[in-house]
């Protein structure tokens, strides 16, 4: 068995106090990878593979939120075909069809990727960060505990939330998008809305935390159906770059111009969608406007208030982040998938719109 976690999250929220001594009773030999950031890379993947094939590991858990359990799927498939690596895998120069069994325990309520078959990671060399997505790779058993979720910072609890919101923002409205995607969608809007405020206000609310876990995995089974479009391919430039980047936050700087471009192709399933945080919305194009500045006054009221120029991006950066959104592999599955036609300019109107406030 190989454990893959980062440094802090198997350990501070008592998972490991838990897994550990079951592992022990059983007589079950296995191995630490703590060495997984945010926006985990594929030299990280290598590492841990290597570390599993030492006691031929015939499974793999998770334990920690998108990045360790992403990271776990990527090395339960390498256990598979040791003579491959993540870059290849990555970069998709082989389609793996089985991989060994994945355990997620989930310490976030955001990423969705307990419930789902995909998983990304960053090629630092090249700046790109791709996402898989293969059937072997759903996890065989995944633990959402809201008592692990305890000890997420403020910061993450919001930002983990806002990866929820953006799945299911993509997932109603891309070309796949169905009346289960969309239903989804909509519930978990009422729960984010309700729920995230009580967190912030009460950190240790489990019936408040129990809520966000399950949006976000109802939103991850949402995507899973729907597919993502606009928003994810354009914030995996801006942390392949900027690899200290919370995804979460990325996301949360582009909504707002992404959602006004979707609202114009899809307003009345985004009307339908938000109308917990938007409740005035008629579904008519001509509300994109108004639209996203309400949303964007919602963020910010949760306290993100950052743009991209406030985290170290301008004007320059953005025909190198066209580029990359155009060129990193499977990123133009996703483009594909919005609810327009998505060209260089769309792209790059969307980032510049992404600088500053509206």
């Amino acid at each position: 068995m190989v454990v893959v976690s980062d440094k802090v999250a198997y350990k501070v929220t008592g998972a490991w106090d838990k897994v550990k001594p079951a592992l022990e009773k059983r007589g079950i030999e296995y191995v630490v990878y703590d060495d997984v950031t945010p926006n985990p890379t594929t030299e990280q993947i290598n590492e841990a593979t290597k570390k599993a094939l030492e006691i031929n590991a015939q499974a793999v858990i998770g334990i920690g939120g998108g990045s360790p359990i992403d990271t776990a799927k990527s090395v339960a498939i390498l256990l598979e075909y040791p003579e491959k690596t993540a870059e290849e895998l990555y970069e998709q120069k082989f389609i793996p069809e089985k991989a060994k069994p994945i355990i997620a325990i989930n310490t976030t309520h955001g990423t969705g990727t307990e419930v789902d078959r995909f998983a990304v990671a960053s090629i630092l060399e090249k700046e790109y960060k791709p996402p898989i997505a293969y059937d072997c790779i759903y996890p065989t058993f995944s633990i959402d505990d809201p008592e692990l979720t305890k000890s997420l910072p403020e910061k993450q609890s919001i930002y983990t939330s806002l990866d929820a919101l953006n799945h299911i923002t993509e997932a109603a409205t891309t070309s796949l998008g169905n009346p289960f995607s969309i239903n989804l969608a909509r519930n978990t809007v009422e729960l984010i809305s309700e729920y995230l405020p009580e967190v912030l206000k009460k950190p240790d609310n489990l019936e408040a935390r129990y809520f966000l876990m399950y949006a976000s995995a109802i939103a991850g089974i949402s995507f899973d159906n729907g597919m993502l479009h606009l928003t994810h391919a354009l914030e995996h430039p801006l942390s392949a770059i900027k690899p200290d980047l919370p995804h979460g936050l990325g996301l949360a700087m582009l909504l707002p111009a992404v959602f006004k471009y979707t609202y114009k192709a899809k307003p009345q399933i985004l009307a339908y969608v938000y109308q917990p945080i938007i409740p005035d919305l008629k579904g008519r194009p001509n509300e994109a406007e108004e639209a996203v500045s309400k949303l964007e006054q919602w963020i910010f009221n949760l306290g993100v208030k950052e743009k991209l120029a406030d985290v170290g991006f301008s004007e320059k950066d953005i025909p190198k982040l066209v580029k990359l959104a155009f060129e990193t592999p499977a990123l133009d599955l996703l483009l594909n998938l919005a609810p327009m036609k998505v060209d260089e300019n769309l792209v790059e109107a969307i980032y510049k719109e992404s600088l500053k406030p509206y």
